[in-house]
């Protein structure tokens, strides 16, 4: 019922930056949160930040300060604005859109920090 498609990702210096997008369509009504994870190779898939359907948002500890999650309902797209990268930042960053009874992912989008 629903499709997130990612965008944005790339290949950049440390210390650059990079603006994530997610668009959704389809039946997005009724949504609890959105947000974004990540996974890096052999590491588990880790969240990243999420902003409910409230505006409450948290972020992981790790990107505090450098990143910033926000939303356009109007445009049904969801954003991710990464500041002051780092290499520890390489990994497929991944769409999410929750419902109280599902879950949906993006196809995901690489992003590539070289130091």
């Amino acid at each position: 019922q629903v499709q997130l498609v990612e965008s944005g990702g790339g290949l950049v210096q440390a210390g650059g930056s990079l603006r994530l997008s997610c668009a959704a369509s389809g039946s997005i009504l009724g949504i609890v949160a959105m947000g974004w994870y990540r996974q890096a190779p052999g590491n588990q898939r880790e969240l990243v930040a999420v902003i409910t359907s409230g505006g409450i948002i948290n972020y992981a500890d790790s990107v505090k300060g450098r990143f910033t999650i926000s939303r356009d309902n109007a445009k049904n797209t969801l954003y991710l604005q990464m500041n002051s990268l780092k290499p520890e930042d390489t990994a497929v960053y991944y769409c999410n859109l929750r419902r109280v009874i599902a879950n949906y992912w993006g196809q995901g989008t690489q992003v590539t920090v070289a130091s």
